[in-house]
């Protein structure tokens, strides 16, 4: 194809796919109409490629000044796309000053820059990662947090950028980090404030190191000196930045009410009784996105973790949420300052003691609450059982291989081997820099569960189980080869499945439903598993918080998928006088209660006290009575090495093993005798749910489920075997 068919296609390609803006400043300032088209732009990689001019051709020289610019971008479908009139400056603060520079784009309007799933905005960021030898930190940590379930993790897309065409290297187009769906989405406050506004959010907030806002004392710049103040100082100097409301929109009221609420909390997170769990700093933060936000710190050793660190506030909500992730490029051992314990290795370092940033009297403060040190343990557990390690290391295997020839093209440029701000060690070749980056992984997250163990007030005698690790005599001789109805002692009623919420409720007998029928499976610790027939979910108590027998109660039990290493899915089964049980949850204490003992179809099924009127009080009291027996074809128990359908005394003379098509997706055991693999088998996602059960001598499809890493488990002649597959 000749260049000017091929300019034309680009041209009509892209007309249909992006509008094409032509300025005021262009019609009358230009002797002739400016034509986008007469220059040629292709792609250098396989990656897009960014071709940028400023109006007049100069250097961008400021990072708080924009200049107009026109943009090209080829799609890695060679499509190109023309923005007119946008701006571009200079961003970052260390990174700033380096060669290599980073840029803040803003369009004219807002714009889907990167496609479906993506944010429709008008700012979005151009990161250099110059400080970065593997290019590839800052996208690896936001993979991170989306495997940590974090809600908002930023966009990393890689492209080639050429900038006044002179090309500049591989750059990683980001989000702003704002308040906007696909990024923070937060409720927007009013704009203006009247007296219905409701200012108690959302905010979205900066721990800033580097005080980045200006104040009633300091202006940035002329154009704010009538500025609302946007940051603040706590009395334990953690300067804390505004994000949203945008400063031209920040009512000084809005400052206030953030700034008191702030204060608040360190307040209450410094007080004598901080540990409490009703008085305490607990009420004010979100145990969730806390623990994930801070383990994906540690796991990164993101030295500046607690200098800049973004969270958020919603309305009418006292709790604080934590991230989205950014600014990585010197995580992961890529500092070489040793102004920490006298080494720049963070490999078996805590961030939480030899992290900068005022922020770290807040966290060193929570580590001394049993209760944060119990969830960051067990979350951290969780983390790393679902596969955490092994999905980085994919990750970056995807990342390095997706960006290879742009690397080579950008060390071509800037050369890999020269110092550009702090990197910890220095090498002559790419790879090196990516077994760098491995290894570090290889010792750290390895010795974040060492280290955290020993953070546990009373390190349990099984890591893998802080909670509770004795086992319980069961008072229910359950079958898990049987179905059961569970019915209210006093109405009568029985424990029946919502499918469309999955809450639980007390309903009239239905002989045919399957809603009304349950199986009880024994776990090897003495506790029960309860799973429903007709959703196949398992009985959950979804209180939150750190509950105890008598507190946090009247959560609205439900079903969720079964995963029966989840507290949450484990009950206690206590006889009582009169053939009658009480269901202990494992995780909250609480028991199954009827509430207001209601005979009327429908009453909820609810979390409720525990205590000595278990015996007397018929809501607390359930029977349990055997309705049918498992079909030959249904799953069955893998817990219970003790089961009889898992097969017979010399199943350990079978030969076997497990094989997997990627092809075709099949996943199968094969051996000489293989109707004697009678044993189900098991399939988790990387976070722990379940999504498959199959019988070992059958097999099974994997071929509907999505990329990533998978467990599989099962028990064979009394030993339990997990293994684990990338798909």
């Amino acid at each position: 194809m000749n260049g000017a068919l091929h300019r034309s296609l680009c041209c009509l390609l892209a007309c249909l796919v992006w509008p094409l803006a032509v300025t005021a400043q262009d019609s009358e300032d230009s002797e002739e109409p400016f034509d986008p088209w007469a220059k040629p732009v292709q792609r250098l990689t396989n990656l897009p490629h960014i071709y940028i001019d400023t109006f007049t051709g100069n250097a961008i020289t400021s990072k708080t000044t924009y200049v107009y610019a026109r943009m090209w971008y080829v799609s890695e479908e060679d499509i190109v796309q023309f923005f007119d009139s946008l701006q571009i400056r200079g961003r970052g603060n260390s990174t700033w000053g380096l060669a290599k520079k980073p840029y803040k784009l803003k369009f004219h309007e807002k714009e889907k820059l990167l496609g479906t799933g993506y944010a429709k905005a008008k700012k979005w960021t151009l990161m250099a990662n110059h400080a970065d030898k593997s290019l590839i930190r800052n996208a690896l940590t936001s993979l991170m947090g989306e495997q940590a379930g974090l809600p908002f993790n930023p966009a990393a897309k890689f492209v080639d950028l050429t900038l006044n065409d002179q090309y500049v290297g591989n750059y990683q187009i980001s989000d702003q980090v704002e308040v906007r769906a696909h990024r923070v989405k937060v409720p927007e406050q009013d704009y203006p404030l009247d007296e219905t506004s409701d200012i108690t959010g959302g905010y979205l907030l900066e721990v800033d190191g580097f005080k980045d806002f200006h104040t009633s004392t300091y202006w940035d710049a002329d154009e704010q000196r009538y500025l609302a103040p946007d940051g603040f100082n706590t009395t334990r100097e953690v300067p804390v930045r505004i994000h949203y409301p945008d400063a031209d929109e920040l009512d000084p009221v809005q400052t206030d009410y953030i700034r008191d609420f702030i204060q608040h909390f360190e307040n209450t997170l410094m007080a004598a009784d901080f540990a409490d769990e009703e008085k305490g700093y607990r009420q004010y933060v979100d145990s969730t996105t806390l623990a994930n936000w801070y383990l994906c710190t540690e796991m990164s050793g993101n030295i500046d973790g607690f200098f800049s660190t973004y969270f958020y506030k919603k309305p009418q909500d006292d709790h604080l949420y934590w991230g989205p992730l950014w600014d990585y490029d010197i995580a992961y051992n890529n500092d070489n300052r040793t102004d920490r314990g006298g080494t720049s290795d963070t490999s078996l370092q805590l961030m939480k003691t030899y992290g900068y940033g005022k922020m770290r009297a807040w966290m060193q403060r929570m580590w001394n609450d049993p209760w944060f040190a119990r969830l960051v343990y067990r979350r951290y557990t969780e983390m790393l059982d679902g596969g955490m390690e092994e999905f980085l290391n994919h990750k970056i295997d995807s990342l390095t291989q997706l960006i290879d020839a742009s690397q080579q093209l950008n060390y071509q440029r800037w050369g890999i081997s020269t110092r550009t701000l702090r990197e910890r060690v220095l090498y002559s070749t790419y790879d090196q820099y990516i077994a760098d980056l491995r290894n570090f992984l290889k010792r750290h997250l390895p010795y974040l569960k060492t280290a955290f163990a020993a953070l546990l007030p009373e390190p349990p005698d099984d890591p893998e189980e802080p909670e509770k690790p004795e086992t319980i005599e069961p008072d229910f001789p359950a079958d898990s080869l049987s179905y059961y109805t569970i019915s209210n002692l006093g109405a009568g009623t029985f424990v029946d499945v919502d499918e469309k919420s999955g809450e639980i409720w007390g309903q009239l007998r239905d002989e045919d439903a399957e809603s009304q029928q349950w199986r009880i499976i024994p776990l090897h610790n003495g506790y029960r598993w309860i799973v429903n027939r007709l959703t196949g979910y398992a009985l959950n108590d979804p209180t939150e918080g750190n509950p105890t027998p008598t507190t946090l109660t009247g959560a609205h039990l439900n079903v969720v998928e079964p995963d029966s290493l989840d507290v949450r899915q484990q009950w206690d089964i206590v006889a009582q006088s009169g053939n009658a049980y009480n269901l202990i949850n494992r995780f909250s204490h609480h028991g199954l209660n009827l509430s207001g003992g209601s005979s009327a179809p429908g009453a909820p099924i609810l979390s409720y006290t525990n205590d000595e009127r278990n015996a007397t009080s018929n809501n607390r009291k359930w029977r349990i009575e055997e309705v049918g027996k498992v079909a030959p074809d249904d799953p069955v128990d893998p817990d219970d090495p003790d089961n009889p359908s898992v097969g017979i005394a010399d199943l350990s003379e079978v030969d076997y093993a497990l094989a997997y098509d990627p092809q075709s997706g099949r996943l199968h055991f094969g051996s000489d005798d293989l109707a004697a693999l009678t044993f189900p088998v098991r399939v988790y996602d990387h976070s722990g749910r379940l999504v498959q059960t199959f019988r070992a001598s059958a097999g099974t499809s994997l071929a509907s489920l999505p990329r990533g890493l998978y467990l599989i488990t099962w028990t064979f002649a009394g030993h339990q075997r997990t293994v684990k597959l990338l798909k």
